[in-house]
């Protein structure tokens, strides 16, 4: 068997596959058809200064080869967080990832600095596709200025490993992600969702309450793959991708492309072992090509 293990700044991961935000609860919800604790890493579900409902339903929209969620990061705030859901995941044996999100740069501050006291919550992951309510609604992550604020002020406070996850929605990925490099990023994740929308043709109305919401599945993997490969091109922190991975193959293109680790979500909809098929398909893909260990194969696309 080859050495799966990986590192993302200073967090140890025994193999490079994560769960995506939003896509695996807290873990304890595939408890019963895993065991979660075989997985790298899991990221919760996005968690707020302060409780939110999220949207109205309808919020989620299933599209070809994929879906699109409007579900607008309905949890019950990081005090909750602490008190009700920290003590039941402190003890799972993997790294235990908060995804952090907020609506101004004060919100994600104080966030993270209640979270950095939880012995065993190695890092966060700031998902700066959040909308600035101060800049007029405009997301943190489509300016460098803006990404590399709030990727600043953040990690004055937070002491662990810091992931960025970038927005897609920018015209060109490589600014975003060298302005969370500059700004302090540990490591950065991408893609987060593509905007996107689905109509109702016979009832001419939109298939989402919000009109247009965030596009995942296999349909964006082409997109994801591209923006990866050059976002660890153009910065020396590593990189984690996401965004249609479905299957270990995909998870060893991504790898490939520059990835040091993977996420997956939407599939894990679709099939909920999905993570332990991605870490046994990799083992098998190394010890068939004669890899000692998943490193070998990170960045390793010939071009």
């Amino acid at each position: 068997m080859a050495d799966l293990s990986v590192n993302i700044g200073k967090l140890q991961m025994k193999n490079p596959v994560m769960t995506a935000s939003g896509t695996f609860g807290y873990g304890e919800e595939f408890a019963d058809f895993i065991d979660i604790a075989r997985i790298g890493g899991i990221i919760v579900k996005g968690t707020t200064l302060h409780k939110r409902e999220g949207n109205p339903y309808p919020r989620m929209a299933e599209t070809p080869s994929g879906m699109l969620n409007a579900v607008g990061l309905q949890n019950k705030g990081v005090h909750y967080f602490v008190e009700h859901i920290y003590p039941r995941i402190k003890e799972i044996q993997t790294n235990m990832i908060v995804n952090v999100s907020g609506s101004a740069i004060e919100d994600y501050v104080e966030t993270a600095s209640i979270i950095n006291e939880l012995v065993n919550i190695p890092a966060i992951e700031l998902n700066i596709s959040c909308p600035n309510v101060k800049q007029g609604g405009m997301a943190f992550g489509v300016t460098a200025k803006g990404a590399e604020e709030v990727v600043k002020a953040v990690r004055n406070v937070y002491k662990k490993t810091l992931i960025v996850k970038l927005s897609p929605n920018v015209t060109d990925i490589t600014e975003i992600a060298r302005a969370a490099e500059a700004g302090g990023a540990d490591s950065i994740s991408l893609i987060n969702t593509l905007l996107g929308m689905a109509i109702d043709a016979e009832r001419r109305r939109p298939l989402l309450s919000t009109v247009t919401g965030g596009m995942s599945g296999a349909a964006v993997k082409p997109i994801a793959l591209r923006m990866v490969w050059q976002a660890s091109k153009s910065v020396n922190i590593p990189v984690i991708g996401l965004g249609g991975i479905m299957n270990w193959r995909d998870a060893v293109e991504f790898m490939l492309a520059g990835a040091s680790a993977i996420q997956i979500g939407t599939a894990n909809f679709i099939d909920p072992t999905v993570t332990i098929k991605v870490v046994e398909g990799i083992n098998n893909y190394l010890d068939r090509h004669g890899f000692t260990s998943v490193k070998d194969i990170i960045g390793a696309l010939e071009v």
